[in-house]
């Protein structure tokens, strides 16, 4: 149960952050993507994002519109098109984040260094088995519609 908060709690922030950027659970989550990955295609938006083409699309336009992202050229293939954060946009994403990563940090210090360790091998191991889990979750899930 003690887990279950935690998460919850996070699952919250995300959604109090998008909502104060002005954005959707899925733009914050690709805007995330974007800004610890660094440039991505469309495509690789749409893996990562669990969203269709169309809707990665739509995405990419509404985050161009907000100001936060931009398609641009990959410089290795002019074929492709590339899409980038805004870097001076993502100072509005630090401060918005900022609070949460402030409180962390304090509760972080409260750990020994031993501790710390042993907390973010977690984090470490943990966050791609809940990008597996969530993978799973579409690969074996119908989409419902209407949702």
């Amino acid at each position: 149960m003690i887990f279950r908060r935690y998460l919850d709690a996070v699952g919250l922030h995300g959604l109090a952050g998008a909502e104060a950027a002005g954005l959707h659970a899925s733009e914050w989550y690709a805007l995330s993507l974007l800004e610890l990955e660094g440039p991505l295609t469309s495509g690789e938006l749409s893996v990562r994002t669990g969203l269709t083409t169309g809707a990665t699309t739509r995405l990419i336009d509404r985050l161009e519109r907000a100001g936060y992202a931009r398609r641009v050229p990959d410089p290795s293939d002019r074929r492709k098109v590339l899409v980038e954060p805004v870097h001076d946009a993502l100072a509005g994403v630090e401060e918005i984040v900022g609070p949460a990563r402030r409180h962390i940090a304090a509760i972080l210090g409260r750990y020994t260094p031993e501790q710390q360790e042993v907390l973010f091998d977690y984090f470490t191991r943990a966050a791609p088995a809940y990008r597996e889990a969530s993978e799973e979750i579409r690969r074996t899930t119908p989409r419902r519609r209407g949702r």
